[in-house]
């Protein structure tokens, strides 16, 4: 429930009509979903303009209208010249005007978030971000009434979206945040105004943007620097950038380290791989099982068991609740189509990503042929080529077949020919439909073989499990 006073005060408007003493139930971007008292936020997106539905809006019962000051839309009392409709002329909806919607949209859940005087956990990170945060909210879910931002709505739209939808029902926060360009980091954790930070590692993503490894931990720090008291930041003891740091003394961050290589606060060791299982202890002592054949998961977890002991969990009881994770789709999920197993981890790729793939590949017990189907991993900047080419070691040393789908993709089965891969073993296409095909009539797996599957996420890699 938001008075309008509130948006105009939390969000610099300026009230254009209506009464400042009303109440609207929440706040949406979405003009279909608008029920009858609710605030409709314009946005401007890539394909779509908010500013476009507002008079659907206002027809279904919308109470505030926030726009930005640039659209100039027609009242009834003055025709409309252009075309477009007019604002029906009713007192019963306020109009709020800014100068930018999405920072508006931040600024609100930002006010909103302050209200509570409760924990925020943020995650981010090149990798596992989404992994970690659901295994957060389950495992604090076991003790707490946990809010957090659903699948990967971890942009400057989907995290402030969640925050809007805490109220005093919750007792904690859970965020995954995401960024591809310098500052966005900054801005949410700003909006977001996390007590404890998680920074899963720091890898070749974004490149293009990130210019280099540097410039991505530069971007992802920028989490721990904006904490809030007690600035807990939480880091994995294992990544060449960030071990750095859990290794400083300091107040502030206080800085809490996880991994397995390395001595660190919460290790695991003792370390055993078993068909679609792995098994680890905690600090020499605790029994974790994780129903997965991706290693990495390992850290994921960590990082997980380390913020349910800041809130006092048992182990026995972070344990329970891990053995039984679902972990998300088109992340090392097996699944079997018209009698092809197959690992999906179609979510999105980058050098960091695919290496922790093949290595599931590789540990992956099957009995028949190990079969690749990889597209372009995008946005990698200037080293995209070298990436490509460079990832041909590993695929040359674990696969027996494999399926190139794009331009890039195109280098690497260069590389696995000058490295004397057998020829008729590697296919190129265009598309992922087009490897769809070529699996099924040209490679034509049988039950004993093993597929992995994946690509950035603009190359649509799940289209290879359609049938049709």
């Amino acid at each position: 429930m938001f008075k309008i006073t509130e948006l105009l005060k939390a969000s610099g408007a300026r009230l254009i009509r209506g009464n400042p003493d009303n109440y609207s139930r929440r706040i949406s971007i979405d003009s279909r979903s608008i029920k009858k008292g609710e605030v409709f936020l314009a946005i401007k997106g890539e394909r779509f303009d908010g500013h476009d539905f507002i008079i659907e809006a206002i027809k279904k019962g919308a109470n505030c209208i926030i726009k930005e000051a640039s659209f100039k839309i027609p009242d009834s009392r003055h025709p409309c010249l252009s075309g477009r409709q007019a604002i029906p002329d009713t007192q019963n909806t306020a109009i709020l005007e800014v100068k930018d919607t999405i920072k508006a949209l931040g600024d609100i859940a930002l006010f909103n978030r302050n209200k509570f005087d409760i924990p925020v956990i943020a995650v981010t990170g090149s990798n596992g971000k989404t992994t970690t945060k659901d295994m957060l909210f389950r495992v604090l879910c076991k003790k707490f009434k946990v809010l957090r931002n659903e699948g990967t709505k971890n942009n400057q739209i989907g995290l402030p979206l969640a925050l809007l939808n805490l109220n005093s029902a919750y007792d904690l926060v859970v965020l995954e945040i995401g960024t591809n360009h310098f500052g966005e980091i900054k801005n949410l954790a700003r909006i977001c105004s996390a007590d404890i930070g998680i920074i899963t590692n720091i890898g070749p993503a974004h490149l293009k943007y990130f210019n280099n490894l540097a410039g991505v931990f530069r971007e992802k720090y920028d989490l721990i620097k904006n904490l809030r008291s007690p600035h807990i930041g939480i880091l994995n003891s294992d990544d060449a950038y960030l071990k750095r740091k859990a290794r400083s003394a300091g107040l502030k961050p206080f800085i809490i380290g996880y991994g397995i290589n390395n001595p660190t606060d919460f290790r695991a060791v003792n370390i055993k791989r078993s068909p679609g299982q792995i098994e680890f202890r905690v600090n020499q002592k605790y029994k974790f099982t994780l129903a997965t054949i991706g290693y990495y998961n390992i850290y994921n977890a960590l990082a997980a068991i380390t913020v349910g002991r800041i809130f006092g969990l048992e182990y026995r009881d972070m344990s329970c609740v891990l053995a039984k994770f679902d972990f998300p789709k088109g992340r090392l999920s097996r699944i079997c189509i018209e009698g092809i197993n197959f690992i999906d981890d179609t979510y999105n790729s980058n050098p960091g990503s695919l290496n922790c793939a093949l290595q599931a590949l590789e540990g992956y017990p099957a009995k028949g042929e190990k079969i690749f189907i990889m597209g372009d991993m995008l946005e990698l900047g200037k080293k995209e080529k070298s990436f490509h080419v460079g990832i041909a070691t590993g695929i040359a040393k674990i696969c027996d077949t494999f399926i190139g789908v794009g331009n890039l993709a195109e280098l690497t089965a260069r590389a696995l020919r000058s490295f004397g891969f057998r020829k008729n073993k590697i296919f190129t296409c265009q598309n992922a439909r087009q490897a769809r095909d070529i699996l099924r009539h040209r490679v034509s797996p049988g039950a004993s073989d093993i597929v992995l599957v994946k690509g950035s996420r603009l190359m649509k890699m799940e289209e290879v499990f359609k049938k049709t």
